[in-house]
């Protein structure tokens, strides 16, 4: 295949129409985070910008880097030292462009994390509810035939290559409706129970979530964070790579959470 070669600015404007960024309000700049080269042939896709996922893009040449957790978090420390140094130390050194969506790609009917986590678990009839300004975190769906608590657990192992930590449901016997929203969204439980699933999967749970599942009665599946969102920046490169026939390549940085 013949690689092209497409302007940071270009790709840029394309990425933050496509994914709707103004759309959101969210804990973090969306977008161009690090300025590298002006002209880009090499995309590398990851969950998270973590320093291991640099030193790998430094070792295949990349000149941007794609991902879904990026930097400058509200609330954190606005210092560049340790960590934040040396991660804005690579980049800078080799000149390579960071990109992060985070909400924004969690959201997008077409590449988003949630619409991928529904094909990769094989959910149909899927809509999303709104939540507060924002639609697209907060998504429902049915399995195509009822199943009980384990068989699921076990598809969700299969799919995600993670076994998911089950709350139980004891009083629902098989789980057909489901609604789901990736990363750490266990704090959604209540809003989904509301719409009358059997089951609610997010990426994480907090003590208070065991106490909830079993008071609303729906059974609670943390997938783990990096699992559940794995796919979105995957489908997002794959976009782009076909869009703008550049070379992509995504790693997947183990992560157990």
């Amino acid at each position: 295949m013949v690689v092209y070669m497409v302007q940071l600015e270009a790709l840029l404007e394309y990425c933050n129409r496509y994914l709707r960024v103004d759309e959101f309000r969210d804990y973090c700049p969306n977008g161009l985070q690090v300025e590298g080269k002006a002209e880009i042939k090499t995309i590398i896709t990851g969950v998270t910008a973590s320093q291991r996922l640099l030193d790998l893009a430094v070792e295949l040449q990349a000149d941007a880097i794609l991902v879904h957790h990026g930097y400058f978090w509200k609330n954190e420390d606005a210092r560049i030292i340790g960590i934040k140094r040396n991660r804005l130390a690579t980049l800078l050194k080799h000149n390579i462009s960071l990109l992060a969506y985070h909400l924004p790609l969690d959201a997008h009917a077409e590449v988003g994390n949630n619409v991928e986590l529904a094909r990769r678990l094989n959910i149909q009839n899927i809509s999303c509810e709104q939540q507060g300004a924002l639609k697209g975190l907060l998504w429902q769906g049915e399995l195509i035939s009822p199943c009980t608590a384990d068989e699921f657990s076990r598809q969700i192992a299969v799919a995600l290559n993670r076994r998911p930590l089950h709350l139980a449901a004891p009083a629902r016997s098989k789980i057909q409706k489901l609604a789901w929203c990736t990363g750490g969204a266990q704090g959604y439980l209540e809003q989904a129970a509301a719409l009358g699933v059997d089951a609610y999967i997010s990426g994480e749970v907090s003590e208070q979530t065991f106490h909830l599942a079993d008071e609303l009665n729906v059974h609670y599946f943390a997938a783990g964070h990096h699992a559940t969102e794995s796919y979105g920046v995957q489908a997002l490169g794959a976009h782009l790579a076909g869009r703008f026939e550049l070379a992509v390549q995504h790693i997947d940085v183990f992560n157990p959470v």
